[in-house]
């Protein structure tokens, strides 16, 4: 059976079609308020941008959410979980101030931010999963205690993952950082010949893995947890992942995570997908780049399965645009989050996804006016 995903394009004639109104609109046809349980919390799961990164969730689209839950009487709230790499949110005070100076102060969004996980992602539950990779998952306590769930992504390209959509914000969001880097411990990097030892990657690394010589840099895979930073950081992709089983691994250990994140919120949880600002690295990273493709629309659904299927296929209908990384990589018909980031593998995400059981990806395409 497929699973319905709802499209608004960004099209705006009056007040009644602007983008703040769209959202509104596919919360309701999504049927989002049947998620929401009166006079409980409802986390709204997003990502607030690293310090320095402009393409991140505008706040007013999140406002616009806040409001609809309200509507129902539930208790909203917007969450992430801290991160495993070197940043500004690595703990939850430096989080939280990023947050606020992105844009997500109580005064724009009419919610409070609550960073999931505590302190320093040490508050998390051990979701039991059963699955090939993890029998349990590390996810943050604040995401497995409320009980329902939007979760909004933007939709952008990963350096490891191929994409950040609806799956990876279950998956590597929701995970506290010890379950983050259960994730990351496959994909172990290696320097190729371009290498001209600047050290950004050196600078990157959250555990002092990296060592510059004259020539290259030498990682060392003992000390290496596999977070993939160094990678999106190398102004020269002259640091590659050891692609292959592993990395199958990675993304498949991701998925199972997205499983266990999901776990437990049957039928109370709701997917919104930002196709804007399509940006070929994570809003990790303290810069943006062009976007590999113009503005394509926003999507909702409760199934994440389908809503990364449609994006990832709205995506690569679309012209790859010009100035933008795809100019020298990209080719006819190929996947264009693979063009931009080569030898990742996005399209696993949902494979694996749909076998577990996490959804579907056939779909029905529902336009709303």
């Amino acid at each position: 059976m497929k699973s319905q995903v709802y499209f608004a394009n960004l099209r705006s004639k009056s007040q009644a079609t602007s983008l703040i109104n769209k959202v509104g609109r596919l919360f309701e046809v999504a049927g989002f308020k049947n998620i929401i349980q009166p006079n409980e919390p409802t986390a709204i799961k997003m990502h607030f941008g690293e310090e320095g990164n402009t393409s991140f969730l505008n706040p007013i689209y999140v406002r616009e959410v806040v409001k609809r839950i309200k509507k129902y009487k539930g208790k909203p709230f917007l969450t992430d979980a801290n991160t495993l790499y070197k940043g500004r949110r690595n703990n939850s005070v430096d989080h939280l101030n990023t947050a606020i100076e992105n844009g997500f102060a109580y005064a724009v969004v009419d919610a409070p931010i609550i960073i999931s996980g505590g302190l320093f992602s040490q508050d998390f539950v051990e979701v039991e999963i059963d699955k090939k990779h993890f029998d349990r998952v590390k996810i943050t306590s604040d995401i497995v205690y409320t009980p329902s769930m939007i979760v909004l992504a933007h939709f952008k390209g990963h350096s490891t993952a191929g994409f950040g959509g609806a799956l990876k914000s279950l998956g590597m969001g929701c995970a506290a950082v010890a379950g983050k880097q259960q994730q990351h411990s496959t994909a172990k990097p290696h320097s190729v010949s371009d290498c001209r030892t600047c050290g950004t990657c050196a600078r990157s690394c959250p555990t002092g893995a990296i060592t510059v010589m004259k020539k290259h840099v030498s990682i060392d895979h003992d000390k290496c947890i596999g977070c993939g930073e160094c990678i999106s950081y190398c102004p020269d992709r002259a640091i590659e992942p050891e692609w292959g089983t592993k990395m199958d691994e990675f993304v498949e250990r991701m998925v199972e995570y997205a499983y266990g994140a999901a776990k437990g919120k049957e039928g109370k949880l709701g997917f919104i997908n930002f196709v804007m600002d399509v940006s070929p690295l994570c809003d990790c990273i303290p810069w943006s780049d062009a976007p590999i493709v113009p503005d394509i629309g926003i999507l909702a659904s409760t199934d994440p399965v389908a809503i990364d299927q449609a994006s990832l296929d709205l995506v690569n209908k679309s012209k790859a645009a010009a100035g933008s990384v795809l100019d020298e990589q990209y080719k006819e018909g190929q996947d264009k989050f693979e063009a931009a980031n080569p030898d990742t593998k996005g399209y696993m995400q949902m494979t694996y996804a749909e076998e577990l059981g996490l959804g579907t990806r056939d779909y029905e395409l529902i336009e709303v006016i």
